[in-house]
């Protein structure tokens, strides 16, 4: 290393960051969805869109994780037998429970036109809020959140 480089890390500095958060905001994120207004996200939406972005990543996708994402993907053009009924709602259960900040109370899944579609009910744990979240998986148009 030279001495340039050795007294560059002597003129770097890094200040402490000044308190901006809300009020009664526990999570604060970004989202780069086009149609939103701010591409700021909070609390129980910023959890939502981070469930949502696991969701459209096929298993095996990620580098240095292939356990990561789901198998929805894989499944769609499949027989929707018991067993593999079991086998998704087996895998949206860990996704949706790997957050620590969700827990999955119902899932139902069916199949549609073109793919399939799950329906599952979500506690958002900081929060105390439950929803009802309902996500097609669709051989030609993708994922869909309805």
């Amino acid at each position: 290393m030279s001495q340039l480089e050795k007294n560059l890390y002597k003129r770097v500095t890094v200040s402490q960051p000044t308190q901006t958060a809300t009020a009664g905001r526990k999570y604060r994120g970004f989202s780069t969805v086009a149609d939103s207004k701010s591409y700021s996200l909070y609390d129980f939406e910023l959890i939502k869109q981070d469930l949502i972005n696991h969701f459209h990543i096929r298993q095996g996708e990620k580098l240095s994780n292939p356990e990561f994402g789901t198998i929805i993907w894989d499944a769609i053009f499949e027989p929707l037998t018991d067993t593999m009924r079991d086998a998704i709602s087996n895998n949206v259960t860990q996704i949706i429970n790997n957050d620590p900040r969700t827990n999955v109370d119902s899932i139902l899944i069916d199949q549609y036109e073109k793919g399939i579609q799950v329906e599952c009910t979500i506690t958002y744990l900081p929060f105390n809020i439950s929803e009802t979240l309902r996500m097609r998986f669709d051989e030609d148009a993708g994922f869909l959140k309805t």
